[in-house]
């Protein structure tokens, strides 16, 4: 395994069968990403449930047309295409957001931005609390891996190579940032952590998998996915520290400013996964070019 292959299983079974690829390499660089992602997934549905005072039905009805639509074009795209990979992880951490508070909050004067009375039109939340909410998405995302399991189809990201499998690995991606949105706030909210000691926490357990992920017991692959559902909250509980207030612990940046600085930065990164990404084609199209010439 190569430095680059940080929390995957290299999958030999393909016996070197040429596939189109899809999804990106799990290297340092994507980890930078997803956790920008996911962040601004906090920050950004704040913004327009809170701050803009839409509310938790309205904007988790919204985006989660917006990961539909994000989704299709991901999947009708013939090979890996950094703008609409991240596109879609940024629409999952967003829906995911609004869709964990829909669950868990109710329209209680604490979740409503300063000077605002109410939030926007329709229910404002089903107020099943942390627990329950996580319970229920642990469940689904257990149950999404079972059928994935049946299908024989891999766990691993770098050789899912077919419709089915694209679909349930977005399905597992869906609730597993709306899990881990569930986590952060629990965390920031109800644990007596706070913001900057939950970051410190979930950082530490990345570290732990970090440490073991050479260990022959432990599937790299397991390893992926713990880590996957980690930066949700790391996110999350990132996202609440830079935009709440002072007095709760926050840096209170403020989600507009902050979400616009997350933005910038995750394009970036995009623009330079893109470049990386043209370069590796037009290599390997060289290569073969001179394989098939000698």
């Amino acid at each position: 395994m190569t430095k680059s292959e940080i929390f995957t299983e290299v999958d030999v079974a393909g016996g070197g069968r040429q596939v189109m690829k899809k999804l990106p390499e799990i290297t340092l660089a994507f980890w930078v990403m997803k956790i920008a992602a996911t962040t601004l997934g906090e920050t950004a549905g704040d913004l327009f449930a809170q701050t803009l005072g839409l509310g938790y039905f309205l904007t988790t009805t919204a985006l989660f047309l917006i990961f539909v639509i994000t989704l299709v074009v991901q999947l009708r795209s013939r090979r890996y295409n950094p703008f609409f990979y991240w596109t879609v992880i940024l629409s999952t951490s967003t829906a995911g957001t609004t869709m964990s508070d829909f669950m868990n909050r109710d329209a209680s004067a604490k979740y409503l931005a300063k000077g605002a009375s109410s939030l926007g039109w329709g229910p404002q939340g089903l107020g099943l609390g942390y627990s329950v909410g996580a319970a229920i998405l642990v469940s689904l995302l257990v149950a999404i891996f079972i059928v994935w399991k049946l299908t024989g189809l891999t766990f691993s990201i770098r050789d899912i190579d077919t419709f089915r499998g694209e679909i349930l690995f977005w399905s597992a991606i869906l609730v597993s940032n709306t899990l881990g949105t569930s986590m952060g706030d629990f965390l920031s909210d109800s644990s007596g952590l706070g913001y900057a000691d939950s970051v410190l926490l979930i950082v530490g357990l990345l570290g732990l998998l970090l440490a073991i992920r050479h260990a022959s017991a432990v599937s790299n692959v397991t390893l992926f996915w713990l880590a996957f559902v980690l930066t949700r909250p790391l996110g999350a509980t990132a996202g609440d520290f830079l935009t709440k207030p002072l007095a709760k612990g926050g840096l209170d940046l403020g989600t507009p400013g902050s979400s616009a600085v997350l933005l910038a930065v995750l394009f970036g990164l995009m623009a330079h996964a893109h470049v990386q990404e043209r370069r590796n084609v037009v290599g390997s199209n060289s290569g073969t070019v001179a394989a098939n010439a000698s």
